[in-house]
């Protein structure tokens, strides 16, 4: 907290005028205290001064200031905070699209994101509202708004309690989220899988010596977003968004659960879950009409998923686990794994930067045409350069490799800040030899593309 300088000179000269009056010292030409009236101005020769003057004068200076910081309102003591950021991209893709309408190279768009969180009762209690909007200049379907969180938070000693439109996050992998089941992926936002849709929810957790327990009862269901006739990075044909096929007859008003431990043993980090009710992940139907495939149909099944996701550092190894087992879905139950390491090299090239290389396994037990992935065994290989500089200067390049065809997916995230309100990220994405009976990764194999974003933050 700034202190003025006014408020510091007269902190220290009041204290020395009241002991002066107090104690009747009478102040010479010759004496080595000085005081200038004129100028507001003291001068201290602590050789000639003495020594319990000394001491005293300080201790009251010291209490005097330790009063007056009290004093001084907090200008961060509000319990209304503001934050948020704004962005423009643009997407350049390298070729026109499968599809009729797909026939563009270039795409912009706007983002909003702000968020206000107001804390009462001490910080025990807080409500978070984030917004978000995003307009696009050829998807109209990316032309979308949502509530990403518009929660109640309540701490109460080792209890924690939620309340709202929020986002859960899990996982530990880099090339894919499997257990990361609260949340709808926002697929029109990125294809990685990483952008989510806010959910409803109650959230009730507990903290104790043995890990943090989290039960969640989820009332209502969010579709998967799907770009539209005229986006790019979809199925061709699209996904139809107005016959949507749901197993539960409470459609997206099904009451869902799930429930969660994770705990710190040591090294280990170790988190087990299981969910029941209508899966974030369709499965697509084909639809025919004279032989002919019109479109693709998203049907919600209600699945049980057990999980698991572990993530261990030993120096400079990180392994990762994501694991779960689904029932409910398709023919019957099946697996599915991503398992691998980053391996980081510090001080590189006679700086501070760092350099992590990786590499993970993935596996799906399903059938090539029961598959919500293009990912059933496959290899993902990775480097992460960290400067560790004041500008976060951060660059991921990946590839995912399927060990039966020569189909391959790259990847290249970079940002960095621009002083402190701007960032600069780029973002690339790449697709090769797709194979024709891939149903979800050969309908883009023309939309390869580079985009930029800059942000302001707020």
């Amino acid at each position: 907290m700034e202190i003025k300088p006014l408020v510091v000179l007269l902190s220290l000269t009041l204290p020395l005028a009241a002991h002066a009056a107090d104690e009747e010292i009478l102040i010479d030409d010759d004496e080595a205290l000085e005081l200038i009236e004129d100028d507001v101005s003291l001068d201290l020769n602590e050789e000639s001064m003495p020594d319990e003057l000394a001491e005293e004068t300080l201790i009251s200076d010291a209490e005097s200031l330790d009063g007056l910081e009290d004093d001084v309102p907090d200008e961060d003591s509000s319990p209304l905070s503001f934050e948020g950021k704004v962005a423009i991209e643009y997407r350049r893709f390298f070729q026109s699209g499968i599809a009729p309408g797909q026939d563009y190279n270039n795409n912009f768009s706007l983002m909003l994101e702000p968020t206000w969180r107001y804390e009462w009762d001490g910080g025990s209690q807080n409500i978070v509202f984030t917004p978000f909007a995003r307009i696009d200049d050829q998807d109209d379907e990316r032309t979308h708004f949502d509530i990403r969180e518009l929660l109640w938070t309540k701490f109460a000693g080792d209890w924690t309690i939620k309340a709202g439109i929020g986002k859960v996050f899990w996982g530990v992998a880099e090339s894919q989220h499997l257990v990361d089941v609260i949340n709808q992926t926002d697929l029109i936002e990125n294809t990685d899988g990483e952008e989510k849709l806010g959910q409803q929810m109650l959230n009730i957790a507990y903290t104790s010596d043995y890990g943090t327990f989290d039960l969640f009862i989820l009332p209502g269901f969010r579709e998967r977003t799907f770009p539209a006739d005229d986006g790019r990075l979809r199925l061709i044909p699209k996904v139809a968004d107005d016959h949507v096929v749901y197993e539960s007859g409470a459609k997206e008003k099904h009451v869902d659960f799930a429930v969660r431990w994770a705990h710190t043993l040591g090294d280990w980090d170790i988190g087990l879950a299981h969910f029941h009710g209508t899966t974030r992940d369709p499965q697509y139907i084909p639809v025919f009409n004279g032989g002919a495939l019109v479109e693709f149909r998203a049907i919600y099944e209600i699945i049980d998923q057990t999980s698991i996701d572990v993530q261990a550092v030993k120096g400079n190894w990180l392994w990762k686990l994501e694991s779960f087992s689904r029932g409910g879905q398709g023919s019957g139950r099946f697996e599915a794994a991503t398992a691998g390491f980053e391996y980081t090299f510090s001080g590189v090239f006679e700086s501070g930067a760092d350099l992590g290389l990786l590499a993970e396994y993935l596996y799906d037990s399903r059938d090539r045409t029961e598959l919500t992935t293009p990912f059933e065994d496959d290899v993902y290989l990775g480097a992460r350069l960290g400067l560790n500089d004041t500008q976060s200067t951060e660059l991921l390049v990946g590839v995912i490799l399927d060990r039966h065809s020569s189909e391959w997916i790259y990847s290249v995230e970079g940002s960095r800040r621009i002083g402190d309100s701007w960032k600069i990220s780029v973002e690339a994405r790449g697709f090769a030899n797709n194979n024709p009976k891939n149903l979800i990764a050969y309908p883009v194999r023309n939309d390869d593309y580079i985009m930029f974003e800059l942000e302001r933050f707020f």
